[in-house]
């Protein structure tokens, strides 16, 4: 009886978990365009305000998941492309990196003040996206582990 209980319990902990990591994809995408919106907010306030050498302005910006990635790539003058992304986003990613360091203070402040509407409504499509997904994949892992629990028993 214990034994079944708790080969149960098992089951559906291991169904939840495969639930989560398949989300990973989406949370990841959720990060990596929330990091880029905080770059551009940064970076405009920068061109304001401190007017730091673009090196050591990257340098200060955390290297975390995929987006540290793509700094690493902008730093070592790389071709980035990131397979989070679809090939529209990957050609605008690229586009705006592209741009970083090119020109005057206030031709740059004037693009990346126009991007910040297009990052905007990715930063928000991609934070829905991730909380839909992850509560679909968590809710289909815990179905699916009660499915084989009820086929066990």
């Amino acid at each position: 009886m214990w034994v079944k209980i708790l080969l149960s319990l098992l089951v559906v902990a291991f169904c939840t978990l495969i639930g989560h990591l398949a989300s990973g994809k989406s949370r990841a995408r959720r990060r990596f365009f929330s990091q880029l919106f905080s770059l551009n907010e940064k970076f405009l306030s920068e061109l304001g305000y401190a007017r730091r050498p673009l090196p050591d302005f990257l340098r200060s910006e955390p290297k975390e998941g995929e987006f540290g990635k793509l700094l690493c790539a902008v730093w070592e003058k790389k071709e980035f492309s990131s397979e989070l992304l679809s090939k529209e986003e990957n050609a605008l990613v690229s586009e705006y990196l592209s741009m970083l360091g090119r020109g005057d203070a206030g031709s740059q402040k004037g693009y990346f003040a126009a991007q910040k509407p297009a990052l905007e409504a990715l930063r928000t499509q991609s934070e829905k996206e991730a909380k839909e997904k992850s509560d679909l994949y968590l809710k289909l892992g815990v179905l699916a582990g009660l499915a084989i629990v009820i086929l066990i028993v």
